[in-house]
């Protein structure tokens, strides 16, 4: 993998999540924290796991190992989620632009939230996060069509057909 290509992912990431976030701004507060049959307790804990996964992984890339993940209870408003999302793209794309190929191809350590060690190459990891976002963008867009509110396609060759 080189920075060429893990910078498109990452585009493609924020472009998706962007959709969704666009979406969920139009749901009334009490749906967006009404419990659903979905994962993580509706739109709010899916979007919270969502961002949670970038933030803990990015986290781990630069050397820290978080100890706790971020809970919905945290971030209670769609208003917080979307400031600290921004936040956190920001402090995703400082590090991306930083990447050498080297560095993407080379293994990486860190301890998981129970405190275990391991290692990974970056950019399998980096690919993860992607692709774990694109499953639960998906159970996202699925709870907004139900409420009126389709993010429209997130797909990935909408957005390299959008980019042309």
């Amino acid at each position: 993998m080189n920075k060429q290509d893990i910078q498109l992912l990452y585009k493609y990431n924020y472009w998706a999540n962007q959709r969704i976030l666009d979406a969920t701004a139009k749901v009334a507060d009490e749906l967006f924290t009404t419990p659903s049959s979905f994962p993580h307790g509706g739109l709010h804990g899916t979007l919270i796991h969502t961002l949670m996964a970038e933030w803990i992984w990015r986290m781990r890339w630069q050397g820290e190992s978080p100890a706790a993940i971020i809970k919905p209870e945290d971030i209670p408003t769609f208003e917080i989620l979307r400031a600290r999302w921004e936040e956190e793209e920001k402090a995703l794309r400082a590090f991306i632009d930083n990447l050498t190929d080297e560095r993407l191809n080379a293994s990486f350590q860190y301890k998981t939230t129970r405190g275990e060690e391991r290692a990974n190459i970056l950019w399998h990891v980096m690919a993860h996060v992607v692709n774990h976002g694109t499953q639960h963008r998906s159970e996202a867009a699925a709870m907004l069509t139900e409420l009126g509110h389709s993010p429209g396609d997130i797909d990935l060759v909408v957005f390299l057909r959008e980019m042309r």
